[in-house]
């Protein structure tokens, strides 16, 4: 309690004359905000819930067993020692005076700021299906990742003790995006080489891996082509791609479909899509139907002049379309949005976001993904993975991070499936 009160003080005392810049999150967007911000000229508070940034396309990784939960996450502490005038504190927002300018941690303390950058980023999307909140599981954080491996395994162990109905080692993915597709190869593969090594007791027909999608095809953002290509890696790894299957319900046991038929899982990972997190509707920001919070084209949140709101949160626009949800966009904006606040500082006009694609991509399985380029190039297979790696690695946080991806990633290729297969926290 003593180290809390401290740290209050020294938030609401300070005297600096620089302007105060409070970013709350610590993903992609506020990050790059808080990097492009790092200057002698301002005075930035960063706030977290975590004491540790994590990289997030790499979660299902974690949760299969392919990379260590050190291999994703980097204290956020030692990421700033290079920066000497941003500063970190832990804590959770609950809510934004506006005419004091001011934010109210969890714990009751305020924070005063000049300019207040939102960048939380978002939760899982359930659409309003009963059960799916209460009996699947996302993986958009760390503990995430460790529970949805966990559970694999201990399904595993049960079904090689007890044996037991089928549906103990079915695994089901719902959503055919790029995080469901990724999850889905994932997997496979691991409950393919699990079976070989470590579960000889069990008969591969034991185990299902299904995909189930609503839409038409997966991986609607990308060429048809790819889409394609992505089912036909899928099912070679034994996945059950299941297009145009509506989920209607889940029970503890059973996942149930608008065409009236169901199926008994161990496991559903679900993967359907993101919205923003349900307390961002008590800050009384302006929202769209989605519950993202509405911004200008500079960023700075509707009827707002210091405030930003960047990444997953952010409803922004680009060249009339709405920035999607993804790390690209997020770490464009949160250097545009700290360019805005010292534009604004400087007396200098403010200007217009302009999102840059420069490409989409996604792994299926080993030396298998499709990457879709700027300039209409479209790629498969190896060369896609090994892009898809390269991007990943290169976007990691710290050189240590990146050695150790590399390293791993290395020795599950060479080793193929002798990764960190063991159940965590009892």
């Amino acid at each position: 309690m003593r180290a809390k009160r401290s740290s209050q003080h020294n938030t609401s005392q300070h005297t600096s004359t620089r302007r105060k810049v409070v970013v709350v999150g610590a993903g992609f967007a506020g990050l790059a905000a808080v990097e492009r911000l790092s200057s002698s000229e301002f005075e930035v508070l960063l706030i977290d819930r975590h004491n540790f940034a994590t990289f997030q396309p790499l979660l299902y990784q974690v949760a299969t067993a392919g990379l260590n939960p050190g291999d994703v996450s980097f204290p956020i502490r030692t990421l700033l020692r290079k920066h000497p005038t941003v500063r970190f504190r832990q804590g959770e927002l609950v809510s934004i005076d506006r005419v004091s300018n001011e934010i109210e941690l969890e714990d009751g303390s305020r924070v005063p700021y000049d300019f207040l950058v939102l960048a939380f980023g978002a939760t899982s999307n359930y659409f309003g299906v009963p059960g799916a909140s209460d009996y699947t599981h996302a993986i958009y954080t760390l503990d995430d990742a460790l529970e949805v491996r966990n559970l694999i395994f201990q399904r595993f162990e049960k079904a090689a003790a007890h044996g037991g109905p089928l549906s103990t080692l079915t695994f089901a993915v719902v959503g055919g995006g790029a995080t469901g597709v990724e999850m889905a190869g994932a997997v496979a593969e691991l409950c393919e080489k699990a079976l070989h090594t470590d579960y000889t007791t069990i008969k591969a027909s034991e185990v299902r891996v299904l995909l189930i999608e609503q839409r038409p095809r997966i991986l609607e953002a990308f060429d048809e082509e790819l889409s394609e290509y992505a089912i036909s890696e899928l099912k070679k790894r034994g996945v059950e791609v299941m297009l145009e299957n509506v989920v209607e319900e889940i029970t503890p046991s059973t996942i149930r479909l608008q065409n009236g038929k169901s199926i008994d899982y161990g496991l559903v990972v679900w993967a359907a899509g993101v919205k923003v997190a349900d307390f961002a509707s008590n800050l009384g920001l302006p929202q769209t139907r989605g519950a993202r919070i509405k911004v200008n084209e500079d960023l700075r949140v509707e009827g707002e002049e210091s405030i930003f709101a960047i990444g997953d949160l952010s409803a922004a626009l680009s060249q009339g379309s709405v920035v999607p949800q993804l790390a690209q966009p997020a770490l464009q904006q949160g250097k545009h949005a700290a360019d805005q606040i010292r534009n604004l500082t400087t007396g200098k006009p403010t200007v217009a976001f302009r999102y840059r694609d420069r490409g989409t991509m996604a792994t299926i399985g080993r030396h298998a993904a499709v990457a879709q380029l700027r300039g209409g190039i479209d790629l498969t297979g190896g060369p896609a993975w090994l892009a898809w790696l390269l991007l990943h690695v290169l976007t990691l946080i710290g050189a240590r991070n990146k050695l150790s991806v590399l390293l791993n990633w290395a020795w599950h290729y060479v080793s193929w499936g002798k990764g960190p297969r063991v159940i965590l926290g009892g």
